[in-house]
């Protein structure tokens, strides 16, 4: 049988409040070649869904580390939660263990992977074959998503970190009243701009807060409720088997045993033949039905014999 959306385990949003405090990283696949880059590195605010990227001729630790410190550190200040899927060890191997780095689980959390922001996609429809110059559009593409209208947010990434929306040059060759007015900077009217600033923010979390529980509503009414407990046996999906490994080959492992149930959808699991025990996801394992125990006790043989015709009959 294979692992499909309605064995996925129930989703727990998670809420972030503060701004630039938990960022998600990741490196896209290869792309063709332009001006010597190969790669992209990118880095969002779960809170702003703020984007920044960069374009690199590889994939390697220097690279994660370099990016963290010039485009994250030293404009946002550090972070206290870094969420990535494959970099985490390039980055605790280099000393940026200060902050709580999380390797994420998929469907344990409500928190959705770098391949489906937006940014992503508009960086890819940028490195098709014929374009070659897709490194020099980057910049092009991050502006896009920083002024483009989020729906979870209700509002712009670029309106939640500079609390004004954005004024494009068009504005300023056409004499717009914001550019001619004089600037206010007393002290009573910064003050009132910062709390403003503030109240947006609140309600960017707000519509973020309502938008995940709507999500959450729609994906649970489709999957298949899992009710597991310590000390059950279940079995645990083999992901890594191979695309054609034969009709009657199971991708199925196990049985193991249940040790532990986590609230964000995680379990933890014991081999039953060498006790090493580890973690995996809900929604990759399925209860274990054991056959019949065998007889142990003594059994009573009755021995049957065929009755004798009648009389009289062949």
């Amino acid at each position: 049988m294979a692992m499909n959306r309605r064995h996925e385990m129930p989703q727990q949003p998670i809420l972030f409040c503060e701004v630039f405090n938990v960022w998600g990283i990741d490196f896209m696949e290869p792309f063709p070649a332009s001006n010597g880059y190969s790669y992209i590195f990118l880095a969002v605010d779960y809170v702003s869904r703020w984007v920044e990227a960069i374009a690199t001729r590889t994939n390697d630790a220097k690279v994660v580390v370099g990016f963290l410190k010039s485009n994250v550190f030293c404009k946002f200040g550090v972070l206290k939660a870094l969420i990535s899927d494959q970099v985490v060890t390039s980055v605790t191997s280099h000393g940026l263990s200060s902050s709580e780095i999380w390797g994420r689980s998929q469907n344990c959390y409500s928190i959705p992977p770098l391949d489906k922001w937006p940014s992503r996609k508009n960086a890819q429809k940028m490195t098709n074959p014929n374009r070659k110059d897709w490194s020099r559009l980057l910049e092009d593409a991050l502006w896009a998503h920083r002024t483009a209208y989020r729906t979870p947010l209700r509002m712009f990434p670029y309106q939640i970190v500079f609390g004004k929306t954005y004024h494009l040059p068009v504005e300023l060759e056409h004499k717009a009243y914001w550019a001619i007015k004089h600037c206010n900077l007393a002290y009573d009217q910064r003050k009132f701009q910062l709390q403003e600033l503030d109240e947006l923010r609140l309600e960017a979390h707000e519509n973020s807060r309502i938008y995940k529980h709507k999500v959450k509503k729609f994906h649970d009414q489709k999957i298949r409720r899992k009710d597991f407990h310590v000390g059950q046996k279940v079995l645990v999906f083999n992901s890594r088997l191979e695309l054609i490994a034969g009709k009657l080959r199971s991708k199925w492992d196990g049985p193991f045993v249940i040790t532990n149930i986590f609230p964000n959808g995680a379990v933890q699991l014991q081999d039953e033949h060498n006790s090493s025990t580890f973690q995996v996801n809900g929604h990759q394992i399925k209860p274990f039905h054991e056959g019949l125990a065998p007889i142990t006790h003594d059994m009573e043989i009755l021995s049957l014999i065929k009755p004798a015709p009648p009389d009289g009959t062949a």
